[in-house]
């Protein structure tokens, strides 16, 4: 039953640590969308949102060098279903927004969401130790 729990927390903090990662990221987006004036091609978009995630994931390594997650197999989980949830979640707090009548930015769309985190797993998940 215990290494229940311990595998749950270790998702969990994972999981943690890339929210916060991607609601800051989403947080500057949302501050700098005035500043645009055209929509970029969702190519670009999608190019800039990776390198945003590998920026984001080479961060949280200088922050936290070390895996919250020890098991290999459970790493490798991780960097699929993590990013899976963190797409969900900000797709879900797009229709929050919406609702509100408030601006979206990319970052709200489920696609945009998964490569960011998933280029954020990915750097976690070569380069953590």
């Amino acid at each position: 039953m215990e290494i229940i729990f311990e595998v749950i927390f270790q998702f969990l903090g994972e999981l943690l640590l890339q929210i916060v990662f991607q609601f800051l990221v989403e947080l500057g987006f949302h501050s700098l969308k005035n500043s645009f004036r055209h929509t970029p091609n969702p190519v670009l978009a999608t190019i800039g949102y990776i390198l945003w995630g590998l920026m984001a994931g080479g961060l949280s390594l200088w922050a936290f060098p070390n895996s919250i997650i020890a098991d290999p197999m459970l790493r490798l989980l991780n960097l699929i279903a993590t990013p899976i949830a963190l797409g969900l979640l900000m797709t879900l707090i797009g229709r929050f927004r919406a609702r509100k009548g408030q601006d979206l930015v990319r970052l709200d769309q489920f696609g945009y969401a998964f490569v960011f985190a998933f280029a954020m797993a990915f750097v976690r998940f070569v380069w953590a130790a």
